[in-house]
């Protein structure tokens, strides 16, 4: 589904992404895990065009980017705590955003019922808890039913029950088809939902597959360490 090569960016003398090549299958669920700096949101800015690239490119379906904007009707996209506006109520920022894609008529809305949120969709994002916002920037990104999801730090705020609804809803959806990269720094949670893992160091990517070939290389017995053991300048 997504096909990276040779991604290069650098801002200022910061050389972020330096020659970053990997490939995303279609209907799998693949982790990019690094450390803090090591080009992890870089990267999925260039998959959702918010960044360009100096060299390199991104191909979605065979479509390879030129700057386009339509591409991104396909991606659903939870970022790291969405910046709704402080004013509207949930129950109008999933208006507003209806009303910006011309208000199609089958839209998913399951996941309303299934964190019980109802109840607070008619509240000001502004007063409403850390883990309820999070609810809502899950069921907003789900919303147009798209055939990439990306997740950043998903389950970040959720209550244990909250967090085994989206973590079914993945599942689910991955079963349908769609398409996820997903970054946490809950290393259980990654081991749990990926196929595939990319690690990220200083721009470079130091491994890229599936997550049980991960662990036989290194040793290691569960995602956690094995990716320590990267983090500490060990080869596989």
């Amino acid at each position: 589904m997504i096909d990276l090569q040779n991604l290069k960016k650098r801002f200022g003398d910061l050389r972020v992404l330096r020659g970053v090549t990997t490939h995303v299958a279609k209907g799998d669920i693949t982790a990019i895990v690094g450390p803090n700096g090591s080009g992890k949101t870089t990267l999925i800015k260039c998959i959702l065009g918010l960044v360009r690239p100096d060299a390199g490119t991104v191909t979605i379906d065979g479509t390879t980017l030129d700057g386009s904007w339509q591409y991104r009707e396909r991606i659903g996209y939870m970022p790291q705590g969405a910046p709704f506006p402080e004013n509207l109520t949930a129950r109008e920022i999933i208006a507003m955003l209806k009303d910006l894609r011309g208000n199609p008529e089958n839209t998913d809305e399951e996941l309303i019922d299934a964190f019980d949120l109802a109840p607070e969709l008619d509240k000001p994002i502004r007063t409403l808890s850390g883990g309820n916002r999070q609810k809502v920037n899950a069921v907003t990104a789900f919303l147009f039913r798209p055939d990439l999801v990306i997740l950043d730090e998903p389950t970040a705020g959720l209550d244990p029950t909250a967090s085994s609804v989206l973590k079914d809803k993945i599942q689910a959806e991955r079963q349908a088809g769609t398409t996820f990269i997903l970054t946490s720094h809950v290393m259980s949670e990654l081991e749990e939902l990926a196929d595939h893992l990319a690690f990220l160091l200083n721009g470079t990517i130091q491994f890229n597959g599936p997550i049980d070939d991960l662990k036989q290389s290194t040793g290691c017995h569960n995602l956690e360490r094995a990716i320590a053991h990267l983090m500490q300048g060990n080869q596989i």
